[in-house]
């Protein structure tokens, strides 16, 4: 689910929030990180979970109209095709994504359930849930189309959703885009014998991100002072009150990818972080990030000095 993208904006943060030096703790800063990581996992589950309760508030809405004292027709026999939906079954009744909601105590929707009746309601008015509901089949294709637009059309946009998140956790909103992502990827590749645990995945891809990231913060905050020597050279007609503190962070995370990551290629390091700055920083910080790390890498060429191993890694 995480991304090496994602790794890095995590790390920067850490570093940006606690302007580490040589001298701190970095048992304190590397806590930090893997529970803002595993905080990215709640909430996936948190997400999730709405799909779980919006299927339900459709249930107990099926059930009131039932009751009603002067029920129609349509009312007593409702169309029962969207609670009855495959995908929405299958997290419904999948003991493992239970299992997991419980163990972090992940219950929003039970004390904010005025959230998954804004979702519920504006399903009711879609032309999606209307050309959906429009027929009794149940081909489980078309049950998982239909979730995958009404998560990617109705839910992923809703503002007043991005806003109670926003509350819940600041970090959440840049978490959001790839938690997002990961949740269409999963409900387009689900099928019909899907095992539980599809909709648990791993949060990092293999134990090699996990080190990566935290070898990322280590190594910059470790090796800060002499990073920092290495910019100013490269900045002299700056003043470093100008320079933005995040780009000042995303070039040493930068070098200490240069110097102290082998296997990472020059080009993709460079990448990242301007991909990184357009989003995090200022207009301009992409141009002068590239620049200065051109700079930096023509001379680690020169001299012989840039740590890369393989071939193509230049």
């Amino acid at each position: 689910m995480l991304n090496r993208r994602h790794i890095r904006v995590k790390v920067m943060q850490i570093i940006y929030a606690f302007k580490g030096n040589e001298s701190d703790d970095l048992k304190k800063d590397e806590r930090f990180l893997l529970h803002s990581i595993d905080n990215m996992y709640n909430l996936y589950l948190l997400i999730m979970s709405l799909l779980i309760e919006v299927q339900s508030q459709a249930e107990e809405f099926l059930i009131k109209s039932k009751q009603k004292h002067l029920a129609t027709a349509q009312e007593k026999n409702p169309n029962n095709k969207f609670i009855n939906n495959a995908i929405l079954i299958h997290l419904k009744n999948n003991k493992q994504l239970k299992q997991e909601l419980e163990k972090r105590k992940i219950d929003n929707w039970k004390l904010d359930n005025e959230y998954v009746e804004i979702i519920f309601k504006a399903l009711l008015k879609s032309e999606l849930y209307n050309n959906y509901m429009s027929n009794n089949t149940l081909p489980f294709q078309e049950d998982k189309t239909f979730i995958v637009e009404f998560f990617k059309t109705i839910i992923a946009p809703n503002e007043k959703l991005y806003d109670y998140l926003e509350d819940k956790n600041i970090t959440w909103l840049d978490d959001l885009p790839v938690v997002n992502t990961t949740i269409v990827k999963l409900l387009r590749k689900m099928k019909a014998n899907s095992e539980e645990h599809h909709f648990l995945p791993q949060l990092f891809k293999d134990i090699d991100d996990k080190d990566f990231a935290i070898e990322l913060l280590q190594k910059t905050v470790l090796n800060s002072n002499t990073f920092s020597e290495e910019i100013a050279a490269k900045t002299i007609n700056w003043d470093k009150d100008r320079i933005a503190t995040i780009d000042f962070v995303l070039l040493q995370m930068a070098i200490c990818e240069f110097q102290k990551f082998p296997s990472i290629p020059v080009k993709v390091t460079i990448n990242e972080y301007l991909e990184i700055a357009k989003e995090y920083s200022t207009p301009k910080s992409s141009t002068f990030i590239n620049g200065v790390l051109d700079k930096l890498v023509k001379e680690y060429e020169a001299k012989g000095t840039l740590n890369k191993a393989g071939r193509g890694l230049l």
